[in-house]
């Protein structure tokens, strides 16, 4: 069963919706190094229309270019592409194409192909909180910066039913940075506060 795991910069106060003004000061080698981790793991990318039209549109001129981010530019292109769009596309990058059917199905039977090795979902808010919702995010991926955006689009939407989740790994970068991956967890049993009480610290702690 190939893993399907979402990679994406965030705010400290949640937010997920980039802009260069707070991610930029931050991106250092030690988070290009993480982000070139996180492509290593997948043979699919599974993307939304918005970061679609945003990687092609800059992605194939660098590696045309060949300059410094080329090899990454065509590790990109080379990579099997899967475009979520409500609208018929025209593609004209390389290995990418059209998913096919409802989301959910067509990423379960992604995540049931022997030929797939890992699917990454980098940015693509609106597919990985559908993901979420549906159960079939393997692992989340943040980047999370020393940064409270106070605008933009957060991760997690509104919902009944908390998310549980378990660190597998955390590091801390010199810029404040913190990576930290998460994986889905069991919903805790209930505990209310006559449980917790004797924890709470005391005039003689």
């Amino acid at each position: 069963m190939a893993k399907v795991i979402s990679t994406l910069f965030i705010s400290a106060d949640g937010v997920a919706e980039i802009d260069p003004e707070w991610h930029f000061p931050y991106f250092d080698d030690n988070m290009g190094r993480a982000v070139g981790e996180d492509y290593e793991t997948s043979d699919v990318l599974l993307i939304g229309r918005v970061t679609y039209d945003s990687f092609a549109g800059a992605w194939p001129g660098r590696e045309e270019a060949g300059g410094d981010d080329a090899t990454f530019a065509k590790q990109l292109g080379d990579v099997r592409k899967v475009v979520v769009s409500r609208q018929p596309l025209s593609f004209t990058w390389r290995n990418s194409e059209l998913l096919s059917g409802d989301l959910v199905s067509a990423v379960a039977a992604l995540r049931a192909d022997p030929g797939v090795k890992g699917i990454l979902i980098p940015g693509s808010l609106s597919v990985v909180q559908q993901l979420l919702a549906a159960g079939l995010v393997d692992e989340l991926r943040l980047l999370v910066h020393p940064v409270a955006a106070r605008k933009g689009r957060r991760l997690f939407d509104e919902g009944d039913t908390p998310y549980h989740l378990t660190v597998t790994a955390s590091e801390v970068f010199p810029t404040g940075v913190i990576r930290v991956i998460y994986a889905p967890a069991e919903t805790p049993a209930k505990v209310v506060y006559d449980d917790v009480k004797g924890k709470v610290p005391t005039e003689d702690a």
